[in-house]
């Protein structure tokens, strides 16, 4: 007899590794080994106030950026959206599984 499959809790613990899942041969992986991004923070430093709510990180807007200009995506809406779904752009903004996307009017 053919039971009915039912979904239970979900497990309290993954091990998942985001580095297991983006291939050897990503464009983003080739990418991240040329271009150094630590010096951004401190380069953009100046332009930021010191008052008021903390930012979106500067570097993580940066690399959604790049991943949007390598694979095409024009709107930013669609690139939030990729970003969000996409475990090789995940992993190239450094945002790992749970870690949340900007909304799409912060680059605007």
């Amino acid at each position: 007899m053919m039971g009915e499959r039912r979904s239970g809790q979900g497990a309290l613990f993954y091990e998942f590794s985001l580095e297991a899942h983006v291939p050897a041969d990503h464009l983003l992986r080739r990418i991240d080994q040329l271009i150094d991004f630590s010096e951004v923070r401190a380069e953009l430093a100046p332009y930021y106030s010191t008052a008021g709510r903390p930012s979106i990180c500067p570097e993580l807007m940066i690399r959604m950026l790049v991943a949007g200009y390598c694979f095409g995506i024009r709107s930013e809406r669609r690139l939030c959206d990729e970003v969000h779904l996409n475990l090789a752009y995940r992993w190239f903004c450094r945002l790992g599984l749970e870690g949340a996307v900007p909304d799409h009017s912060t680059f605007s």
